[in-house]
């Protein structure tokens, strides 16, 4: 019998009824892991702009960095693909890298006309170091007993740990606002339902009168 795989809306569902470690326990659905994805994304990326800085380069040219380390002979063609920026933007960060020497452009063995990118020994190196800083947080993320619960563990992993009480409380207030408003709502329907029922029987009373009143 052939397994087919679990719908992925099924997959958050199963894991967004768990809570941060910490958080109030509000359950937790999609916006929840975005939010802590924009939180771990926000630190995983902080540890390279912090090398980068001293270069005067910024994420584009970390991007471009580490697929031409790790691909050498890649054309501007398939790294326009993969990064999926403009031929401007592109040229512009080549500029900069090639200039400094980090990049160099090599002609096609094939079609001279084609621009291979390669390394420099001082770009695999820059390239080594920002690999290494983000090797190094996800390893501690992974490593921490809290992470392996669910993505939303794993992420507040990644997250740095003194921030990670600012980002607990941060979503314990978009909870504690969830929950008001379905007080608020869930007063106003038991409200409206006493409402309907004082009035309904006035209605019935005022109907037997004016049908007595016709007899």
């Amino acid at each position: 019998m052939t397994r087919t795989a679990p719908r992925q809306d099924a997959f958050v569902e199963t894991f967004a009824a768990k809570p941060v470690p910490g958080a109030a326990p509000a359950a937790l659905g999609s916006d929840d892991l975005i939010e802590l994805l924009f939180f771990a994304y926000r630190d995983f990326v902080g540890d390279p702009d912090r090398i980068l800085s001293a270069y005067g380069f910024g994420r584009a040219h970390h991007r471009v960095l580490h697929f031409v380390d790790r691909y050498p002979g890649l054309t501007i063609a398939e790294l326009l693909d993969i990064l999926r920026i403009t031929k401007q933007s592109l040229n512009r960060v080549l500029k900069d890298l090639i200039g400094q020497g980090y990049v160099v452009q090599k002609p096609g063995a094939s079609d001279r006309r084609q621009r291979l990118l390669y390394c420099t020994e001082s770009g695999a190196e820059l390239a080594a170091d920002l690999t290494r800083v983000q090797a190094r947080r996800l390893a501690r993320a992974l490593a921490a007993p809290d992470s392996r619960g669910s993505p939303e563990d794993f992420l507040m992993a990644m997250i740095e740990p003194e921030d990670r009480l600012a980002v607990q409380s941060l979503m314990a207030r978009r909870g504690a606002r969830a929950r008001s408003a379905d007080v608020d709502a869930g007063s106003a329907q038991g409200s409206a339902t006493q409402q309907g029922l004082r009035t309904v029987p006035e209605r019935n009373v005022i109907g037997n009168g004016s049908s007595g009143g016709g007899a």
